[in-house]
């Protein structure tokens, strides 16, 4: 039997298996939230708070032990999973450059091969969206001056025991998808596929810190807060200040998490935290519910994911941008037809898998320009033939705020080894997670042997050193445009950024750091 034939037969044998009873093409759901910790949808992790519609995801499907977000922000991770390609091919440097508004999604060739498509809720993916603190953060994280760019992060409890609906936006989206659910979808002679975003559990905005703060804030409810088992929340080991990683330091101090934190303090942000995370999970559960309501839950694919973590104070940091396991590692669930159930799976996965998985079970071709690999082949109850093996490496990379270097993380076994900027200029990392779960003994020094192998596979993989020159210039060459762009306003704009009251301490100083990065004379 020639090639040809045997593709064809193997490609007949992956649409079948993930056929429904009546024989159409299976419906598909992905509900993405935003700084989800992948770690709490599966032990221990998920002890720690009840989230029981990912554990009824957990029961009926397959759940991704080893899951990876593609860059820890959330425009330049997305890109990733719209795409399906790495973020230094597409250069989604940060939240302000990511994808072309007409970059063809699978949600398009989902729609261009006859499903009915919906997308709802937090999209972000394309270029020219988030604060212009945040933008400037970025272009500027190389010139030589610290400031703190967050405020610190707080908690806050709002309502009674009764009060269930925090984040209103995200319900109020989630109530029009399980809308759409029952008036568009069931009714639908096409199979569908819905898209929906969420804000939860990423922090809140702190209002008090005026109109450019950022998200700083862990807010809930009482209600939620019940969900969470208290006496199982950890307070994180951190190391001294002193021997952090340069990096790790430059990230605590512009996070604002440099100064003294009560063990109360932290284990509090992080109650909060996981109750954030358990509204978001009843928000999965809706849409659950409304699969089940019109019979539809038999013949639908539900995936259930995250554009990143949350550090959650681990490290003595919060929000992401980092590649610690609390920000890279992020959930990935799926459950439908066809599929395994009450499985776990080890393989090493990320989000840019996601692009050509969605097309596989669609019965869709996938372009050969893909980062991603199907994960369809671990996904069925039928053993089926790959042509494109899954690699046993993924890379995650981030050139944005709060971070001084270019970053690229390879995880490869129980290896993670994160090397910065050209490689030589600052210090690369080496964690065995097998040994060291909280990732607080860099052994880079111990294991010669390993660094030059991963380092040499990273180099396969990207060139990073010039990747990160490029995007050395693209920050000099924005920023300059940007400062030109305000004119005579630009003192006064800059000054009032996030970082405005470590800028007002010495402006002159600061002032001379910007133009010595930019023109290396002042």
């Amino acid at each position: 039997m020639n090639t040809a034939v045997l593709t064809l037969v193997f490609l007949f044998q992956i649409y079948g298996q993930i056929l429904s009873q009546n024989g159409t093409r299976p419906n598909i759901i992905m509900v993405m939230s935003d700084a989800f910790d992948g770690r709490l949808t599966f032990d221990p992790g998920s002890k720690v708070v009840q989230l029981p519609f990912i554990n009824y995801m957990r029961e009926l499907g397959i759940t991704f032990l080893n899951a990876y977000t593609n860059s820890p922000i959330c425009c330049p991770s997305r890109a990733a999973m719209w795409s399906g390609q790495f973020v230094h091919l597409t250069q989604s440097w940060n939240n302000y450059k990511c994808l072309d508004v007409n970059a063809t999604t699978w949600m398009d060739l989902l729609e261009a091969n006859g499903y009915l498509t919906k997308m709802m809720g937090k999209l972000d993916y394309t270029s020219g969206s988030h604060s212009v603190s945040n933008r400037v953060e970025a272009w500027t994280r190389n010139v030589q001056f610290l400031l703190r760019q967050e405020g610190r992060p707080v908690t806050q409890l709002v309502g009674n025991m009764s009060t269930v609906k925090i984040m209103r936006k995200d319900w109020e989206t989630t109530d029009k998808a399980t809308q759409w659910i029952h008036e568009r979808a069931a009714s639908s002679h096409q199979p569908f596929a819905l898209y929906l975003g969420l804000n939860l559990p990423h922090p809140y905005k702190t209002e008090s810190l005026g109109p450019t703060a950022g998200g700083s804030t862990f807010l809930t409810s009482p209600y939620w807060l019940e969900k969470v088992s208290s006496e199982l929340i950890t307070v994180p080991k951190w190391l001294p200040l002193s021997a952090m990683h340069p990096v790790d330091y430059y990230s605590t101090f512009t996070k604002n998490c440099s100064g003294d934190f009560t063990e109360e303090e932290v284990k509090r942000i992080r109650a909060f935290y996981y109750a954030m995370c358990a509204e978001a999970d009843a928000m999965l559960g809706q849409v659950l519910s409304a699969l089940r309501d019109t019979g539809l839950l038999s013949n639908t694919v539900v995936i259930f994911t995250a554009d990143h973590g949350e550090l959650a104070m681990e490290h003595r940091q919060f929000y992401k941008m980092s590649m610690f396991e609390g920000s890279s590692h992020v959930p990935l669930l799926f459950m439908g037809p066809g599929l395994k159930s009450g499985l776990q799976a080890n393989q090493l996965v990320s989000l840019v898998d996601l692009y050509p998985t969605v097309l596989d079970v669609a019965g869709i071709p996938a372009p050969g320009f893909l980062s991603g690999h199907s994960l369809l082949p671990l996904l069925s109850k039928t053993v089926i033939f790959s042509m494109k093996q899954h690699p046993d490496w993924v890379l995650s990379e981030y050139h944005g705020c709060n971070v001084n270097a270019s970053t690229y993380m390879l995880r490869s076994g129980k290896w993670k080894y994160i090397a910065y900027a050209d490689g030589l200029s600052v210090p690369p990392q080496l964690f065995d997670l097998t040994k060291d779960k909280e990732e607080l003994h860099n052994v880079i020094l111990k294991f010669p042997d390993v660094q030059a192998h991963l380092d040499k596979l990273l180099h396969s993989i990207v060139d990073y050193p010039k990747v990160s020159a490029a995007v050395h210039l693209y920050n000099k060459i924005a920023f300059g445009a940007w400062r030109s762009s305000v004119g005579g306003n630009y003192s006064q704009v800059i000054a009032n950024l996030r970082w405005h009251v470590d800028w007002q301490k010495d402006i002159l100083a600061n002032e001379k750091a910007i133009d010595k990065w930019l023109y290396g004379f002042v």
